[in-house]
């Protein structure tokens, strides 16, 4: 098979290729590009199991390319203000790969997101966490284009709404009050995944991948429908490093959201563009088991409304092949 020939060429392939969480925070703000930071793809028949934790922190109210300045906001705003969101996700994935081109994988999220908010014509703050399993991702991928010269696969996909999303604000004049749908551990909806990926080395000890995909919803649920979501990623690798037991690598990551729809979306609020760039690493801790880290902040951004945006996006995690 060609795959097993190119296996030697994949022992390092970047954390670009594995799955997904579904994250549902697209109308707060979210730019997190969870499939460059994630690891588990194999390459070679087998199996891998990765546990992986992201922490998105949302701190920085922006309009446009240009942040907010909240300290100048008098008090009742004429509309809401967001303060801060703090997103944290545990993503526990399993991958398997067969002899004949195939591979499917599943990525089941667990979140807690707290949440703090001034609502137009109040003065205090309203506050949230919610929590809970999010949206589970199926995906398979065929290698078949694949040569001995390097990886290329398609991937295609469903995001399944297995995350609540009538949850609660806890506390302030809000309290009792559902929380936004881009707020909650799930979108309601069920999504598809597209996307295309190429791994090929540069040189003995350079490696490159790249990756695009698209994220749409097929329905909308209660007056909902999440945006289209685009992505890209191009990444290089540094292979020459302990013996290939620690791997460098750079990315730069780009994606364009679409605005949400429906009357419970916050439509106004919703979608952008960003570029990020992302360094990191993976380290093998011995022959099934390595870890990975990488950290992401942001180039350029540009968002509808006014949403709050993350300065940095923290993600780490381990990953076992067996």
């Amino acid at each position: 098979m060609r795959l097993i020939k190119t296996a030697a060429l994949c022992a390092a392939i970047t954390p670009a290729l594995a799955a997904t969480p579904a994250l549902a925070c697209a109308s707060c703000g979210c730019t997190f590009t969870s499939d460059w930071l994630a690891q588990g793809l194999v390459t070679q028949p087998g199996q891998a199991l990765t546990i992986r934790y992201d922490y998105v922190p949302q701190a920085v109210l922006q309009t446009d390319t240009h942040r907010v300045d909240t300290a100048a906001i008098e008090l009742p705003p004429e509309r809401e203000i967001e303060r801060r969101t703090d997103n944290h996700y545990l993503t526990v994935s399993y991958d398997r790969q067969f002899a004949n081109d195939w591979g499917i994988s599943v990525a089941v999220p667990v979140l807690w997101r707290p949440h703090r908010t001034i609502g137009e014509d109040t003065t205090e703050e309203t506050r949230s966490n919610t929590h809970g399993i999010g949206d589970i991702r199926l995906s398979a991928r065929w290698q078949g284009l694949s040569t001995p010269k390097g990886v290329t696969g398609l991937q295609f996909g469903l995001i399944l709404p297995t995350g609540g999303f009538h949850q609660t604000f806890t506390s302030g004049p809000g309290a009792g009050e559902v929380v936004d749908r881009g707020l909650q551990p799930g979108s309601g909806t069920t999504q598809a995944v597209l996307g295309a990926y190429h791994y090929r080395r540069l040189g003995s000890e350079v490696a490159l991948v790249a990756q695009a995909q698209v994220q749409f919803a097929l329905n909308s649920r209660e007056d909902f429908r999440p945006g289209t979501v685009i992505e890209g990623s191009t990444a290089v690798q540094w292979l020459g490093l302990g013996k290939g037991t620690i791997v460098p690598q750079i990315q730069i990551n780009g994606r364009v959201s679409v605005r949400d729809r429906g009357d419970n979306s916050d439509r106004e609020n919703s979608g952008g563009e960003q570029i990020y760039v992302a360094p990191g690493f993976t380290a093998k801790l011995n022959s099934a088991l390595s870890a990975f880290a990488n950290v992401q902040v942001p180039l350029y951004m540009r968002v509808n409304g006014y949403q709050l945006t993350p300065r940095v996006v923290l993600s780490t995690g381990l990953h076992a092949r067996f």
